[in-house]
Parts: structure tokens; C-alpha cells; sequence
């Protein structure tokens, strides 16, 4: 029988310095939902470093559930949930209520209505004061970041049109009409960010 799990080079790279900002941000305890967990090797990762917080792995692509599930059995972690299946476009999720949300790596590499999704998602899930972390490749006020960010936004145009770094602007006029709103940028090694929005109180 073939190894289900995959390998994410870019994992081993930037695991720890957004751990580094996961332990900042997140509740002490409580639920994590992971959007488009990909190989899970994030998930092993933050699940062992932060407990007792309790993470769930999800995707939407049947290679990535299949490898995420095979590294939470070899982790056998108490505190790493089995993954679930998550559609950023589907207006129901495997869940109704969290703590706090995680999506790396998923807005420049999804249509525009995923990233909607997202943000819709956590409207409906997060109560106020949670969360919403997302970190990759961000333009700021219509500009990139570095020239290296520019050329791999017009590579990942040229895969598919529908894909793009997306600027924070674009996120922060996404995000106000739902109630959350930007509490922080974090810079990030290789050109990155992390973004940390925060659900407002209702009222």
C-alpha cells in the first residue's frame, strides 16, 4: 500500500516562525479550525506545540484528507482532531461554533469567492474577541511587498486568472461588514504576513 502523506517543503520552513505568532494570538484553550490543512503537517505541528488547545484539520481535496488523516494516526495526539471535509464555497461547515480560525497559505491560491467564504465562515463561527489568523504572500495599499511577490502573483495568474496575491486593503473591506476587523500585520520571513483579524462585539 502506497504512503498517503504528502510533503509541503514550505512547511519545514515557516512552521515555527507562525507558531511563534499562533502562541501570541490564540486562546489559551478552546477549538482551532484549520482551512485547507493541505498535507497536515501544520496540524501535527501546532496541535503538539499548543496544547491544550484542541485542532481541527480540514480540506476539500480527498489527497490532502487522505494524507492529513494518516499523519494524525501516526501522531496520535489526544488534543488533534481527524479531519473533515471543508468547502470554502459551501454556506454549511463541518461545525458551529470555534475559537479561533487558521487559513495559510489558501487566499492566493483560490478564486476570490473562497476568500469570501472564508470571511463569511468566520462571521457565522467565531464568537466575538476569536480570531481569524491567515498568513501568506500579501500587497499593501496596491503595492507588493518585493519584487519576488510581484512575479510569483503574475505566475499564479498565468496558472489560473482566478488566483492572485490579494492586497490587505481588499481583506480589511471584506472583513468590516461581517464584524471582524484588522487588529494586526505581522511581517513574516520570505516576503510574507501574517494578518490577525478579530470577530467584533455584536451591537
Amino acid at each position: 500500500m502506497s504512503d498517503p502523506r504528502l510533503h509541503a517543503p514550505a512547511t519545514t520552513r515557516n512552521r515555527d516562525p507562525i507558531l511563534e505568532v499562533l502562541r501570541e494570538v490564540l486562546p489559551p484553550e478552546g477549538d482551532v479550525l484549520e482551512v485547507a490543512s493541505g498535507s497536515g503537517e501544520h496540524a501535527v505541528h501546532f496541535a503538539a506545540a499548543l496544547a491544550p488547545l484542541r485542532w481541527i484539520p480540514t480540506d476539500v481535496d480527498e489527497a490532502a484528507l487522505a494524507s492529513i488523516a494518516a499523519y494524525v494516526r501516526e501522531a496520535q495526539l489526544p488534543n488533534l482532531a481527524a479531519p473533515r471535509r471543508l468547502d470554502l464555497l459551501a454556506p454549511e461547515w463541518p461545525t458551529s461554533r470555534v475559537d479561533a480560525l487558521v487559513a495559510i497559505n489558501v487566499i492566493h491560491i483560490s478564486p476570490w469567492e473562497a476568500t469570501v467564504g472564508l470571511f463569511d465562515g468566520a462571521a457565522r463561527l467565531l464568537p466575538p474577541g476569536a480570531p481569524l489568523v491567515t498568513y501568506g504572500p500579501y500587497a499593501v495599499d496596491g503595492a507588493h511587498t518585493a519584487p519576488s511577490n510581484a512575479a510569483f502573483d503574475a505566475s499564479l495568474r498565468a496558472r489560473d486568472p482566478q488566483w492572485g496575491v490579494r492586497d490587505v486593503t481588499e481583506l480589511e473591506a471584506l472583513a468590516r461588514p461581517r464584524g471582524l476587523s484588522l487588529e494586526r500585520r505581522v511581517p513574516m520571513p520570505a516576503n510574507n504576513l501574517t494578518l490577525i483579524f478579530r470577530r467584533q462585539p455584536i451591537g
